[in-house]
């Protein structure tokens, strides 16, 4: 019988930027031989052919790869995930919300590419930089109250991962209650709604097109706002916030941390 126990994929696809940044921290990127349209991190990988968007893939460029696993993320990409499957393709779509589900989708995917030790690697690496955000939260005097959107018509607010970043980083997430909502339109928000919990920062990262600051400053009643009114209404790349793999930890954390210190200093 064939030894199997040495039989790991060797042509991956990657239709979203997670896991391209994570088989580049594997040091596996050898094995991907296609990404989305969409991928900026890390940069190296914008010279990978691009056979997808998000909701929309291409089959035949795809099948000339030749893949042998193809990975996704979220129910967004069902219908892709069912045209491949069909085609008689290996897919894994991963759906992971929370920053305790990225941990562990890190260590699944380290583990499928023969990758263990360099996983564990990782995995310490975030570890650390989540116990440094602890600790930091903890020297703020005062808790910023922020307002995140990801997008603006209608105006959505913070995916879990997103909202338990910020109350990591010290700070208040305004609609925690509503990030649990797997479905874009559960966390669907009122401008009124903002208005009266009177975020200190609102932090635009719109997924797939570039903040408009003054149209967030301009909507009516927003001047009432503290962070309209103090100038704290920031632009965040969505490639480091919006993408549920290693960036928002190893570099949106420190992102937060400096502007919540830089705050807490100013209103001490």
């Amino acid at each position: 019988m064939k030894d199997y126990s040495t039989t790991f994929p060797s042509k991956i696809i990657c239709l979203t930027e997670e896991s391209v940044e994570t088989l580049y921290l594997l040091e596996k990127q050898h094995l991907i031989k296609g990404v989305s349209a969409f991928v900026k991190r890390p940069e190296a990988a914008q010279a990978l052919p691009k056979v997808s968007f998000f909701t929309s893939s291409n089959i035949k460029k795809i099948r000339n790869h030749d893949p042998d696993l193809i990975l996704g993320f979220s129910d967004i990409q069902k219908d892709i995930a069912k045209d491949l499957i069909g085609e008689g393709m290996n897919v894994f779509i991963s759906n992971h919300r929370s920053i305790d589900e990225i941990l562990g989708y890190v260590a699944l995917l380290s583990r499928m590419v023969d990758a263990k030790e360099k996983g564990d690697e990782l995995l310490s690496k975030l570890t650390d930089k989540i116990n440094q955000a602890q600790v930091f939260a903890k020297t703020l005097k005062n808790r910023p109250k922020v307002y995140f959107e990801e997008w603006d018509d209608p105006m959505i607010s913070a995916i879990q991962w997103v909202s338990e970043l910020i109350e990591l980083c010290g700070g208040i997430d305004i609609n925690k209650e509503m990030s649990k909502g797997t479905l874009a339109k559960e966390r669907f928000v009122e401008p009124l709604t903002v208005i009266e919990k009177n975020p200190d920062f609102i932090l635009g990262c719109w997924c797939g097109k570039k903040v408009k600051i003054q149209s967030i400053i301009d909507r009516d009643g927003f001047d009432r706002i503290e962070a309209v009114k103090n100038g704290d209404v920031y632009e965040l790349e969505p490639e480091i916030f919006l993408q549920p793999g290693p960036a928002p930890i190893l570099d949106g954390i420190d992102i937060l941390m400096k502007m919540f210190a830089k705050w807490d200093e100013e209103n001490a």
